[in-house]
C-alpha cells in the first residue's frame, strides 16, 4: 500500500469551505498566509510519506523492547525523530518566545492528521509533548515554563501525562500517588502509574512527566488531587542534565495495537517534582491537557481513516476478479478490477464519506478553537469556547468510531488478503481500536456530552451548533438545488432537537435513563454535524460548478466528486439517525429492567 497526503482536499476544506484565512486579519496569525501553510503541509506530506509511511509496518512487527531497565523504540524511529525535530515539527504549535512557530489549530491540526495517516505510533511521541507544553505554558511558574517549554519545542524532551493507575481506570479520584512537600519548594512523589503513553524510550535527552498526585493533607476524591511535572532525569537551573529523578519503566504494554508506541508502567519512588498550579487543582490543570488530547485523538481517527480508504481504494482498483453486472456487447472474458462492484463501491463510499466529512467538521471544531484562544472579541471568544467544549467530546468519539468502522471496511475490501499481516490493513484496525478507549472511552464522551455539555449554562452551549445551523437552513430554504441535501438534513436536525429536549427532561428524574442512551445521542449528533459539513460542501460545489474552471482551484471533476458524495452521505449514511431517535426516545427502562443477577 502507499500514502499521499489529501492536500487538495485539506486547502478546500480550509480556504473554500470554512475560509480560514479570515485567521490573517487576527495579529498572531498573519503571517500564516495561504502560501506559507500550503507550503508547511507540502512538507509535512513529503517526511511523512517518505521517512514515517515506510517505518509503520515494520514498526509494528518490532514494537518497542524494554532491556535492562532501557525502553529502545523500532528500528528508524530514532532517526526519523530527529528529523522531526530538525524540521521544526516539534514546535509548529508552541510559542514563538519558546522557538515555536504559534500555528494556529486549524492548520496544525491537518499536520497531525497527515502524521496519524503515515504512522500513528511514531505520531503518539511528539502529540503528548505538545500536550505537556501546553499544559505548562498555561498552568506552569515562569521558573518551570522557563526551564522545560524551549527544550520541548525544540524537540529535546518529549513529555507524558501519568494519570492513571493499577486500581482506578478512568476514575481519577482514587488515585494513589503520593506527594510529600520538601523544604526546598519540591516534592517527592511515590507511587505506579499505568498505561503511559511515551512513558519511556530513546528518542529525547530527557522525558517531562506531568503527574497527579496526593499531598499528606489532601481532601478526599477528586478535590484532593494535584498536577506535579516530574522530570526523567534531574536538570540544574543551567539546564545541565544530572542524575535519574527515581523514575522507572517496570514494563511495556503487550498491546493489540499501535506497537511502535511505547506504553508504559512507571513507578515513581521519591521522585523529585514541583507543583504546577495550585494545590488541589491537578483535575482542573490536567483537562487542559485532556482536551486538547481528546481533540488529537480525534485527529487520529480521521488519519487512520484516510490511509484505509487510499489502501482500499489502490486495491480495488489493482484486484482483478468477477464479472462486470453491466450488460456487455461481447460478453466479458476477462475478470475485471473489483472497483466495479456494487458492493465494493458501496463500502469505499461509505469510508470517503466519513472521511472527507470528519475532516470538514474538524476543521470548523479547529477554526473555532483559535477564535476562543485569540478573536479581538471578548464575545467571540466566550462562544467559541463554549462550541468547542459542546463539541469536543463529539469529535472524539465519532471520529474514533468512524476508524474503527472505515479500518473494518478497508479489511473487507481486501478479502482475505486483508486478513493477513502483509497488506497493512489489519494493522490499521488494531491500531485504531485503542482510539476508543483512551483519553476517555467513547461512552465515558457520551456521558459528559448528556451529563456535562449539555446542562451547562442552562443548555447555553447547544445554541452554538443549534443556531448556525437553524441559519443556514432558513437562508437556503429556496433554493432548490440544494433541496436534495437540505430536506434530509432538515429532519435529522428536528430529531436531534427532540432528542435533546427529551436527554435533558429525563435526566432530570432519571439519570440512568438517560445515560442509557447517551451514546446513541452522540452518535446522532454526529451524523447530523456532518450533514450540515455536507451540505455546505454541496453549496460550495455546486457555485464552483458555475464557474469557468480556470477561476477555480480545483478542476470541476473535483467539485462534481463532492457532489456525489454528499448525494451518498445524505441517502446512505444519514438515514441512520431515524433509527438512532427511535431508540433514544424508547428510553433506557429495556437497559436498566433485567437483574444484575440474571447477566
Amino acid at each position: 500500500m502507499n500514502y499521499q497526503a489529501p492536500i487538495t482536499d485539506m486547502l478546500f476544506v480550509l480556504y473554500e469551505l470554512h475560509r480560514t484565512q479570515e485567521l490573517e486579519k487576527i495579529t498572531a496569525f498573519e503571517e500564516f498566509n495561504q502560501t506559507l501553510v500550503t507550503d508547511l503541509i507540502k512538507a509535512t506530506a513529503q517526511f511523512s510519506e517518505q521517512t514515517l509511511f515506510p517505518l509503520n509496518q515494520s514498526g509494528d512487527q518490532q514494537g518497542c523492547q524494554l532491556q535492562d531497565k532501557v525502553v529502545t523504540t523500532p528500528k528508524g524511529f530514532k532517526e526519523a525523530y530527529l528529523q522531526f525535530s530538525q524540521g521544526g515539527w516539534s514546535a509548529m504549535s508552541c510559542e514563538l518566545e519558546h522557538g515555536g512557530l504559534n500555528m494556529p489549530k486549524s492548520f496544525h491540526s491537518m499536520i497531525e492528521e497527515i502524521f496519524c495517516s503515515a504512522n500513528l505510533s511514531f505520531s503518539m511521541y511528539p502529540g503528548l509533548s505538545f500536550g505537556a507544553y501546553h499544559t505548562l505554558n498555561t498552568y506552569a511558574s515562569e521558573h518551570i515554563k522557563n526551564k522545560y517549554l524551549p527544550k520541548l519545542a525544540d524537540g529535546t524532551y518529549s513529555g507524558t501525562m501519568c494519570l492513571t493507575e493499577p486500581h482506578c481506570g478512568t476514575d481519577l479520584g482514587l488515585c494513589k500517588t503520593k506527594a510529600i512537600p520538601c523544604t526546598d519548594s519540591s516534592f517527592k512523589l511515590s507511587g505506579n502509574k499505568i498505561f503511559i503513553s511515551a512513558g519511556d524510550h530513546d528518542l529525547t535527552e530527557n522525558i517531562i512527566h506531568l503527574v497527579l498526585a496526593r499531598t499528606p493533607d489532601s481532601a478526599a476524591g477528586i478535590r484532593g488531587i494535584s498536577l506535579f511535572v516530574v522530570p526523567k532525569f534531574a536538570i540544574d537551573d543551567d539546564g545541565n542534565t544530572l542524575t535519574t529523578s527515581n523514575v522507572e519503566c517496570i514494563a511495556l504494554e503487550n498491546k493489540m495495537g499501535i506497537k511502535g508506541s511505547a506504553t508504559c508502567s512507571l513507578v515513581f519512588e521519591d521522585a523529585q517534582g514541583w507543583l504546577v498550579g495550585d494545590l488541589g487543582k491537578g483535575i482542573k490543570c490536567m483537562f487542559s491537557m485532556m482536551n486538547r488530547a481528546r481533540l488529537a485523538v480525534g485527529m487520529q481517527g480521521l488519519g487512520l481513516c484516510e490511509v484505509a480508504y487510499q489502501g482500499a481504494v489502490e486495491y480495488a482498483k489493482t484486484r482483478l476478479q468477477g464479472h462486470s453486472l453491466s450488460k456487455s456487447s461481447p460478453p466479458q472474458t476477462e475478470p475485471v478490477p473489483i472497483i466495479v462492484h456494487p458492493d465494493v463501491r458501496r463500502m469505499l463510499m461509505t469510508m470517503r464519506a466519513y472521511t472527507q466529512g470528519c475532516r470538514a467538521f474538524g476543521s470548523w471544531v479547529a477554526l473555532q478553537y483559535d477564535l476562543s484562544n485569540n478573536s479581538q472579541d471578548a464575545k467571540q471568544r466566550i462562544n467559541s469556547d463554549e462550541f468547542v467544549q459542546l463539541t469536543t467530546p463529539i469529535l472524539k468519539a465519532f471520529f474514533t468510531d468512524c476508524a474503527f468502522e472505515c479500518t473494518n471496511l478497508g479489511v473487507q475490501v481486501f478479502g482475505g488478503h486483508g486478513y493477513i499481516k502483509e497488506s497493512g490493513m489489519e494493522q490499521y484496525v488494531r491500531d485504531s481500536r485503542i482510539t476508543q478507549i483512551y483519553e476517555g472511552t467513547n461512552g465515558i464522551q457520551a456521558l459528559d456530552l448528556i451529563g456535562r455539555k449539555l446542562a451547562e449554562k442552562g443548555g447555553r452551549n447547544l445554541r452554538h451548533f443549534f443556531h448556525p445551523v437553524d441559519q443556514f437552513l432558513k437562508c437556503n430554504q429556496d433554493d432548490l438545488s440544494l433541496a436534495p441535501f437540505l430536506l434530509p438534513f432538515k429532519k435529522a436536525f428536528q430529531r436531534l432537537q427532540k432528542a435533546s429536549a427529551s436527554i435533558a427532561m429525563t435526566g432530570l428524574s432519571k439519570p440512568e435513563y438517560a445515560a442509557s442512551v447517551a451514546s446513541e445521542y452522540l452518535r446522532l449528533f454526529g451524523l447530523v454535524a456532518l450533514a450540515f459539513m455536507w451540505c455546505k460542501t454541496a453549496q460550495v460545489a455546486q457555485l464552483a460548478l458555475l464557474k469557468p474552471e480556470q477561476e477555480l482551484a480545483n478542476p470541476h471533476r473535483f467539485y462534481s466528486a463532492k457532489l456525489d458524495t454528499a448525494t451518498f452521505y445524505m441517502q446512505k449514511l444519514l438515514p441512520q439517525n431515524s433509527a438512532l431517535f427511535a431508540s433514544i426516545m424508547a428510553g433506557g427502562k429495556s437497559v436498566m429492567n433485567l437483574p444484575d443477577d440474571q447477566f
